[in-house]
């Protein structure tokens, strides 16, 4: 990979080796200390002193090894075509971006656009009933007018099903796996990732070697969520994986649907839970979802519409030109970059919503028509 830059990625992999790190203290650390690397030469003195960070990981910091260990995976993945996204690269998907525990470093394969203006996640029971196959298939089918990206895990199940519907209707889906990228789980689905790879792919924030341990699920999970602006659960049991996709999900103030069914339906539970506890919004088909996503909303004018010219004030320009030249912002990094008020920008960005000069992306992501 002609464009790896070794000495960087080397103490990025060394940071996420650190023992009990966190994603969110390893930001911490690299956000008050400038770079990866300036965390390797801090003192222990000058470490206690930034918030969050103790003695005992001060100490681990010190003691921090895992330069040979960098070094193999900077070789496995310059061998395996493997690209490395660091938090901070202006590659790295945006929507996780605003997550304060998304992953410091993600690895993928494949052809994926991970910025895609419409990116969902679907994601169900492992013990997928023909009646949620068919449901999966027929919103796989209906989504590709709108050529989105679909998230999942690559489980058996309703994950699986996603991905081959997918494949087979040329949409570009993304499998987030709970281990290295130098094995699979389950093998059974190989070929199907494979398949994966030409449009879409497998991405993941585990190192190489790293199994498909229990632990590694639920933080999975967080990324099939942030990578995403919608989470559709499609059947679920009382408990389980896609339960905490979506609960996660709704911690990142993403939107989430669910499918219903029967009350006496076993592989219903989850999902009619979901809508009962206004934990996700009921879907029955893809209308539900375009008009709460207002995706019916994107289509272009008509022949027989009009575009009336708009002439924004002076703070809305001022607020169309930061989030022009950042092509999609946060609203909390809107306040900081312009200098006015929440209530104050609450109100020109609706203004602005209205006259179609910005959209409102879930997550509260602002970019320009």
């Amino acid at each position: 990979m002609a464009s790896l830059d070794y000495h960087s990625l080397l103490f990025q992999i060394r940071l996420s080796l650190i023992p009990r790190i966190g994603s969110l203290n390893a930001k911490k650390l690299v956000s008050y200390l400038g770079s990866t690397e300036a965390v390797f030469h801090e003192t222990k003195k000058s470490l206690v002193k930034i918030p969050g960070i103790g003695d005992h990981t001060a100490n681990s910091i010190i003691s921090a090894k895992g330069i040979k260990r960098a070094e193999q995976e900077i070789e496995f993945i310059s061998k395996n075509e493997i690209k490395p996204l660091f938090y901070l690269d202006d590659d790295y998907p945006y929507r996780l971006k605003n997550c304060d525990d998304g992953p410091i470093l993600l690895f993928y394969k494949g052809k994926m656009d991970l910025n895609k203006s419409k990116m969902i996640s679907i994601v169900g029971t492992r013990n997928a009933t023909s009646e949620g196959k068919k449901s999966c298939e027929e919103l796989i089918e209906n989504l590709t007018k709108h050529n989105c990206s679909v998230t999942s895990g690559l489980a058996y199940g309703v994950d699986i099903c996603a991905h081959k519907a997918c494949v087979k209707n040329k949409l570009e889906t993304i499998g987030v796996v709970a281990h290295g990228l130098d094995r699979l789980y389950p093998n059974a689905h190989k070929n199907t990732a494979e398949k994966m790879l030409e449009n879409g792919g497998i991405i993941t924030e585990f190192l190489s070697t790293t199994n498909p341990d229990r632990e590694n699920f639920p933080k999975r999970n967080r990324i099939i969520a942030g990578l995403t602006d919608a989470t559709i659960v499609i059947e679920s049991g009382p408990r389980g994986g896609s339960l905490i996709t979506a609960d996660i999900a709704n911690s990142y103030d993403r939107e989430v649907f669910a499918y219903p069914g029967k009350s006496t339906d076993e592989m219903s539970t989850g999902c009619n839970w979901l809508i009962k506890k206004h934990q996700a919004f009921l879907m029955e088909d893809i209308r539900d979802l375009e008009f709460t996503m207002q995706w019916e909303a994107e289509n272009p004018l008509t022949n027989n519409e009009i575009e009336i010219p708009y002439n924004p004030s002076e703070e809305e320009m001022h607020l169309l030109t930061i989030i022009k030249k950042e092509k999609k912002i946060h609203i909390d990094d809107l306040v900081m970059r312009s200098g006015f008020a929440m209530s104050t920008i609450s109100s020109i960005l609706l203004n602005l919503e209205f006259a179609g000069q910005v959209i409102h992306l879930p997550g509260k992501i602002y970019t320009t028509n």
